[in-house]
C-alpha cells in the first residue's frame, strides 16, 4: 500500500473494526498498532507533498 488514500481507507477500516464490542483485547492492540503505523505513513506522504508544493511555489515566484 503506497498511496495516501489507500492508507487512510485502511486506517478507517481498522477504526471501524476497533469499534466492534466483541473484539478481543489482543486483536484490538494489534489493529491499533497497524492503524497508527498507517496514519504515520500517510502523514509522511502528506508532508512530502506539502514540501513539493512549496518548492513549486518558490520556483514560480522567481
Amino acid at each position: 500500500m503506497k498511496d495516501f488514500e489507500s492508507k487512510l481507507k485502511k486506517a478507517k477500516e481498522i477504526l471501524d473494526r476497533l469499534m466492534e464490542q466483541d473484539l478481543p483485547l489482543a486483536k484490538s492492540v494489534e489493529l491499533y498498532k497497524e492503524g497508527m503505523k498507517l496514519l504515520k505513513e500517510a502523514e509522511k506522504l502528506l508532508e512530502e507533498a506539502k514540501v513539493e508544493i512549496e518548492e513549486i511555489q518558490k520556483e514560480e515566484e522567481r
